[in-house]
């Protein structure tokens, strides 16, 4: 199988079963590809993070030699550093590493609730002790969350979960579900077939970790000095639509354009779970669990 090293790295990337992409990682590092698998995490970022995330489950020293500098190296997207930590996170001398950083005030202040999620949630209690001392993780109603990996053992009630979907949660306002709903960011019909509980978790609490792509936030600055936030519905050679939070579209001719600055952070707004509580939170989840594809044929219910 070594001569299918190409496909084996494909079938990494593109797998829809976790067990198939962690196999054929496995066998890559049996190979020695790990050449092949930083040439792969370079030319194709878009699937960098999904393939970072089945080296962590794979496991082993090589995988950090492989991760670690990806945690520190500004050049990456966050997404990208996003996963590396989270995979390091997955073995105890990476924690370590983790802890380091933080020790020595070298990890980018994008990343702290990556690294507390991570540390947090160590068996080692030496580790959380320390972490302690550091960073915090995000608060709901005043109260510390406990790590993603609690949560999602948690059950919550998804007809709640819409409720807080469409009100409290503000999730309507720039999410459709279904029809309903404004349509700033991603349409979430089916997002329960597309991410994990924790992939979820992670999105609220660390929105601009995963941003999706063609949703990342542009500023665009007119030569009246007119500033305006949003993502960038169209561009061609001489014009570009950008949809702003209150999915107002505008668009503008470049020449009267001062700058557009493409951001390093989502369009979603950081800390929407500091008006829920825990179990709010876990409703919510739930909810969003429930917004899987349709099988054709049958009828789409109303959120």
């Amino acid at each position: 199988m070594r001569d299918e090293s190409p496909q084996l790295l494909q079938l990494a990337s593109a797998a829809k079963t976790p067990s198939a992409t962690v196999s054929a990682v496995r066998l890559l590092l049996k190979f020695e590809q790990q050449g092949a698998i930083r040439q792969a995490l370079q030319q194709h970022p878009a699937q960098a993070p999904g393939l970072i995330s089945s080296l962590g489950l794979a496991g082993g020293v090589v995988v950090l030699e492989l991760l670690q500098p990806l945690v520190t190296d500004d050049k990456q997207s966050l997404a990208v550093r996003s996963a590396a930590a989270r995979a390091v996170g997955r073995n105890l001398r990476g924690q370590r590493f983790l802890l380091g950083l933080v020790r020595s005030k070298k990890l980018a202040r994008d990343l702290h609730f990556t690294v507390a999620d991570v540390l947090f949630a160590s068996p080692a209690a030496e580790v959380r002790d320390e972490v302690a001392r550091y960073l915090k993780l995000p608060a709901a109603k005043g109260k510390p969350l406990p790590p993603v990996s609690e949560l999602v053992q948690r059950r919550g009630d998804k007809r709640r979960g819409a409720e807080i979907f469409q009100m409290r949660g503000t999730c309507a306002k720039c999410h459709k579900v279904r029809g309903t709903g404004k349509e700033v960011g991603p349409d979430l019909s089916e997002i329960g077939s597309k991410l994990s509980s924790q992939a979820l978790y992670v999105s609220i609490l660390d929105p601009s970790a995963g941003i999706s792509h063609n949703y990342e936030s542009y500023i665009v600055v007119t030569a009246e000095g007119t500033v305006l936030t949003g993502v960038k519905v169209s561009e061609s050679g001489t014009r570009i639509t950008i949809k702003t939070a209150e999915a107002v579209e505008r668009t503008f001719a470049k020449e009267n354009l001062e700058e557009v600055i493409k951001q390093p952070t989502s369009l979603m707004p950081e800390d929407l779970q500091k008006n829920l509580s825990a179990e709010d939170l876990v409703d919510l989840v739930e909810y969003l669990k429930t917004l899987k594809k349709v099988p054709a044929g049958v009828p789409s219910a109303k959120p």
